[in-house]
């Protein structure tokens, strides 16, 4: 797994990359549902990519400053 977290004047993106199956999924109940809730709460963006095989990949952009 890798984590990475870059911060700038603007935003605060981080990215979780593990080197799993794939299949991810971000439907009811998921708990990636909730990371996305939480990030639209601060008016920022979830993305994920999970093809069948892996790797799966989410990246979280959050905007910061004024």
């Amino acid at each position: 797994m890798v984590v990475a977290v870059r911060s700038g004047i603007e935003h605060l993106s981080v990215t979780v990359e593990d080197d799993g199956r794939g299949g991810a999924e971000g439907g009811s109940g998921s708990g990636l549902t909730g990371i996305r809730r939480r990030a639209q709460a601060l008016d920022g963006t979830m993305r994920i990519s999970s093809p069948p095989g892996g790797p799966t990949r989410l990246e979280v952009d959050l905007p910061c400053g004024s």
